[in-house]
């Protein structure tokens, strides 16, 4: 680890520095990347700075999108998961859709959206915990995670009204690309879910 990334006194001379929820790291905005770095001074990972404005984010969860390819994609089985490719209908932004189905827990699904690979716009969690967000208020199961700047995905909100039936996945899959911005949806073949 360099010694411009460890944590000391030239930390107030960093763009941003903070401990994380457990206290046990710092995340350190050094210019273009942001450390985590433990009080041992280990560090623990380095990410590039891919945080959007809060216009960006809206405008790219906003913007139409469509299948980028012509393929048949099955539906996740128990445990299992795919990263579908999006595209914007003008071709110049690639987004990713990542259907996740829990293992054990049978009624856990994740449907997320993202944006130039890691940036998470939107994420449906259903059949999982309640979600604690920054201002330590617990949001129920399902929510809908979406895209905070300076947060990420770290906020939790309940599920918006034009979401049909939370208990059939297929229909909530279809309601999650409609609130995404997608359409024209890639081919996804059903399974029992």
């Amino acid at each position: 680890m360099s010694n411009a990334m460890k944590p000391s006194a030239s930390i107030a001379a960093q763009d941003s520095a903070r401990l994380d929820k457990t206290g046990e790291a710092l995340r350190v905005r050094d210019g273009g990347s942001v450390a985590m770095i433990a009080r041992d001074h280990r560090q623990v990972s380095v990410m590039a700075d891919l945080d959007l404005t809060q216009d960006e984010a809206d405008a790219l969860l906003q913007m139409e999108k469509r299948r980028a390819d012509v393929l048949d994609w099955d539906y996740p089985s128990l445990g299992g998961s795919i990263s579908i490719p999006l595209v914007s209908t003008d071709g110049r932004e690639q987004f990713l859709l990542d259907l996740r189905v829990g293992g054990i827990q049978l009624a856990k699904r994740t449907y997320q959206n993202r944006a130039r690979r890691v940036v998470i716009l939107a994420r449906l969690d259903s059949g999982g915990p309640p979600h604690r967000n920054p201002d330590d208020a617990d949001v129920p199961s399902p929510h809908l995670h979406l895209y905070r700047e300076g947060y990420g995905d770290k906020w939790a909100f309940p599920v918006p009204s034009g979401f049909a039936d939370l208990a059939n996945p297929l229909q909530t899959l279809g309601d999650f690309l409609r609130y995404c911005g997608v359409t024209e949806p890639p081919s996804i073949r059903a399974r029992l879910v």
